[in-house]
């Protein structure tokens, strides 16, 4: 597939463009191997995007080229896309609130995969059919590796926050960013937004009391030589995630890729959890869903 070409998506018209434009230069990947990956993914990524309002990372002239984040819809969105309105207080260009693209078919992960939308970043909440926005339903820990430290050393810590997360009742799955660090998440239920925070700050002070020469819980930069930063933050209601199946803008097309347990426990060197788009959809097509979610557990108190 070259050029620009009219094409029908469950129903929807979409025209999609310079399907021959090279966005992975290193390896030659293309817009339209990009919009293919979404699309043959689409089943297992659309649950973890269901009703999240979605923060686009855009990058129109490929992973080498100038990229930026967007929330608000573009003004040229189709009428069919759903949007929602989402208030950002403490927004870093003073704006009230942005209108949120909430991608919940396929038709809008094609769109968006033509704008060049490699990445897509989601909360850690949802928003109801009126788009009020309901309590966390996730709790996530962000491990961020500082050099030396790699992805093994992360393994490590995750490794460790699965044990005290399952001795408090919660169901932790596990995945790779697809770039240098991994997340753990649980389905949770709390009785107020800010308990996820509480709790993942909790654990990542003691982990990080427990073994101050591998882990960190704050964020300064002259503390995380060698050691994992748990980061905590990622459960404040302003931020998300980058989405379970998301494209990452590395040199070649790696993907946040959801793992399992025994993998990470047998990983001795990062490119043990490198996972590229093909690799992707065949771990897709023989284990189904390895992040699939299971029913919310209460936070302990």
């Amino acid at each position: 597939m070259t050029g620009d070409a009219l094409v029908k998506v469950e129903g929807r018209r979409l025209k999609l463009t310079n399907l021959d434009k090279v966005l992975y230069p290193e390896v030659g990947f293309t817009k339209a191997e990009v919009i293919d990956y979404y699309t043959r993914i689409a089943p297992v990524l659309l649950p973890h995007l269901k009703d999240r309002p979605a923060t686009l990372r855009r990058y129109p002239n490929g992973v080498d080229g100038t990229s930026f984040f967007e929330k608000n819809v573009p003004s040229h969105a189709p009428e069919w896309v759903r949007t929602v309105r989402v208030g950002t207080p403490g927004s870093s260009r003073g704006a009230e609130f942005a209108d949120f693209v909430v991608v919940e078919d396929l038709a809008t992960l094609v769109w968006l995969a033509n704008l060049a939308a490699l990445e897509l970043h989601v909360p850690q909440w949802t928003v109801g059919a009126r788009g009020a926005r309901r309590s966390p339903d996730l709790v996530v820990f962000d491990f961020d590796p500082g050099p030396p430290a790699t992805v093994v050393e992360c393994c490590r810590v995750a490794c460790r926050v699965r044990e005290v997360l399952e001795s408090d009742g919660l169901t932790p799955l596990v995945k790779t960013s697809g770039s240098k660090g991994m997340q753990v998440y649980a389905p949770v239920r709390v009785s107020a937004a800010e308990r996820t925070s509480e709790y993942a700050k909790g654990v990542a002070r003691r982990l990080a009391g427990e073994s101050p020469d591998e882990v960190v819980w704050r964020m300064t930069k002259a503390q995380r030589t060698g050691k994992v930063l748990i980061d905590w933050s990622q459960n404040n209601p302003a931020k998300t995630t980058v989405a379970p199946y998301s494209l990452r803008a590395r040199a070649r097309p790696s993907v946040s890729t959801p793992v399992t347990w025994d993998e990470v426990e047998a990983c001795r060197g990062p490119e043990d959890l490198v996972f590229l788009a093909d690799e992707v959809r065949e771990r897709v097509e023989a284990e189904g869903d390895l992040f699939a979610v299971g029913k919310p557990s209460p936070l302990p108190r």
